[in-house]
């Protein structure tokens, strides 16, 4: 994987590689999704097919309070990782992290300990894969825990099928939600935004944490070698960031998680009040999960306020409305001659006849028609490496 300015990370065939044997193209989520072999014993009959396997959901948060502080929300994904090396057994944690040497980037890492997950807190609204390093996991000691997005989880499901030896060692899988994930073009132009022309003068940034829901905040050096600093709210970064998403992301069914051991987000069934410490929403999807999240109880790593199954439509209307969305943005492409991606055991067309107003069902053509001719979705798109000026 690497970078493509204007679409995030993409794949790109390395020099003398192997003929392909169509196994990369049968993992990737943007390619097609499945929840034909997905459990459904002990899941909510009712959730299934708007928000995927549920077995519980609950509000929580992460005991230490410098991971609930630090982390998005409430910390509940690094305390649930963290259980899980310090009481589960497990040897480390594979996620994303800004880059050391250009910071505005993001890279997969491997965590071990509380202090270097608690330095790689917070959500990073920037392209990531950390699926690019799952294939280091097979050749390792002992479980790794993997936190990812939505579509992350997914390709992890679909490579660990084929492969006992990965299968083996991945002991948990956690994902978060995600409405989508904005270009390296986006991180520029917000940076510009404030002030910054010359990217490698940032120094850090991060889109939210330290508070709930947190600031996007960059430190950079300016012209003169004065350091400074530019703070955004949550609603004002990602308002502006998110106008950058790959299109891949407009025709997700999958905002939540769905094919991971835990799911958390943000519970935005209320108005969330200043200063108020962080909490998150933790969907449980498979058993493997409830016993991870029970064990991170009894560990004193999570604390669970309450378990409310309508808490999860309730926090994230808005993705419901995507769902639902998307009926007509596939017809559309088919229509017009732009391959989608193949979707299984996702309903679609009653969530738009249900959830959406009828401006918003028109647009949902509308948009896409667009979209297809002013994104040539017919037509195949060149992909060119990025380059950071500061690397």
């Amino acid at each position: 994987m690497d970078e493509e300015f204007d679409l995030g990370r993409r794949p790109f065939v390395r020099d003398g590689a192997n003929p392909t044997t169509g196994e990369g193209l049968a993992c990737c989520p943007g390619a097609g999704l499945s929840h034909e072999d997905t459990a459904r014993e002990g899941t909510d009959p009712g959730m299934f097919d708007a928000w995927g396997p549920v077995l519980e959901v609950w509000e929580g948060w992460a005991a230490d309070d410098a991971i609930r502080l630090a982390g998005s929300s409430g910390g509940a994904a690094t305390a649930l990782a963290l259980h899980c090396i310090e009481a589960g057994g497990m040897e480390r944690v594979l996620h994303t992290a800004a880059r050391k040497d250009v910071p505005y980037l993001n890279e997969s890492v491997f965590s071990v300990d509380r202090d270097e997950l608690l330095s790689r807190t917070g959500s990073r609204y920037a392209p990531a894969s950390p699926c690019d390093r799952i294939g280091e996991i097979a050749g390792l000691s002992g479980e790794t825990v993997f936190i990812g997005k939505p579509c992350d989880a997914a390709a992890v499901r679909s490579a660990r099928k084929g492969r006992p030896d990965l299968d083996a060692k991945l002991g948990c899988v956690i994902a978060f939600f995600c409405a989508g994930a904005p270009s390296t073009k986006g991180t520029l132009a917000i940076l510009k935004d404030a002030g910054i022309d010359d990217p490698a003068r940032v120094k850090s940034l991060r889109y939210r944490g330290n508070g709930w829901p947190g600031m996007w905040r960059v430190e950079y050096e300016d012209e003169q070698g004065v350091q400074r600093t530019d703070e955004r709210t949550y609603a004002e970064s990602w308002g502006f960031v998110q106008r950058y998403r790959q299109w891949r992301c407009y025709i997700c069914p999958d905002h939540t998680g769905e094919f991971a051991d835990l799911a958390v987000g943000d519970p935005w069934y209320r108005e969330v009040q200043p200063g108020e410490p962080g909490s998150s929403l933790i969907v449980v999807r498979s058993e493997r999960g409830r016993r991870i999240l029970q064990a991170a109880v009894a560990s004193g790593h999570i604390v669970l306020k309450q378990r409310d199954e309508s808490l999860l439509p309730r926090s994230q209307p808005n993705l419901l409305q995507t769902r639902a969305g998307l009926w007509a943005r596939l017809l559309t492409m088919r229509v017009l001659g732009a391959k989608p991606p193949r979707f299984i055991g996702f309903p679609m067309f009653r969530f738009w006849m249900t959830e959406l107003s009828l401006k918003k069902k028109i647009s949902s053509f509308t948009g896409t028609w667009k979209r297809v001719f002013r994104k040539k979705l017919r037509e195949r798109i060149p992909l060119k490496r990025w380059t950071p000026p500061s690397a």
